[in-house]
């Protein structure tokens, strides 16, 4: 990919920036160092919920060491281990990403990005303004209690497995097999798609 913008043909006065340079510009861009997989679990049910997971997905793809790969179709979800009809619905999508960040580094990105939308964590099923969760990171599996990997309730959770299916239908979930037959063993009730909802990947 060449950047005509980084050559200055328009302006005689500014000098061609070399090609070698375009190239390295152009590598960082797309490119990243020994990158790995991860999987990504949003969802919001405050506020303006779509804007809310716009701006993490554009959050993530802002963050130095992450290129945000793919982003699925928005499902509006019902809150999860509490009364219906209690918390207003989710929405809920999965991202796709390339990182060189260690799984412990991207979880304290996931953290910030709900920090600036003034996550509270003061209610165990409460409602979120928004959830940033770390699904999978490559073929990682971990017990250390701050980031379990991959996420240990994801197998059984329909409103991330429905989005990562539609990201990825080859999908697997280290130990626990295909993403698909997950699914399939799964309800989908109170996970429905909201077709007239889309999510932008960051330019």
């Amino acid at each position: 990919m060449t950047r005509p913008f980084l050559q200055g043909h328009s302006d005689p006065t500014v000098q061609p920036v070399p090609a070698s340079v375009v190239e390295k510009v152009d590598a960082a861009d797309t490119t990243l160092q020994n990158p790995k997989w991860a999987v990504i679990s949003i969802g919001a049910n405050l506020g303006n919920r779509l804007e809310t997971l716009q701006g993490a997905v554009d959050a993530l793809e802002d963050t130095p060491g992450v290129r945000v790969k793919a982003v699925s179709p928005v499902y509006e979800t019902e809150p999860w281990g509490v009364e219906p009809g209690s918390q207003p619905s989710y929405f809920n999508a999965v991202v796709a990403l390339k990182t060189t960040l260690p799984p412990s580094s991207l979880l304290e990105r996931a953290h910030a990005i709900e920090e600036a939308y003034k996550r509270v964590r003061d209610e165990h099923w409460g409602p979120r303004t928004l959830d940033v969760d770390i699904v999978a990171y490559a073929d990682v599996t971990s017990d250390d209690p701050q980031l379990t990997l991959p996420h240990p309730r994801a197998h059984e959770r329909a409103f991330v497995l429905a989005p990562w299916h539609d990201v990825d239908p080859q999908a697997q979930l280290p130990g626990r097999g295909a993403v698909a037959e997950l699914l399939s063993a799964l309800t989908r009730a109170g996970v429905e798609p909201r077709q007239d909802l889309e999510l932008r990947l960051p330019e």
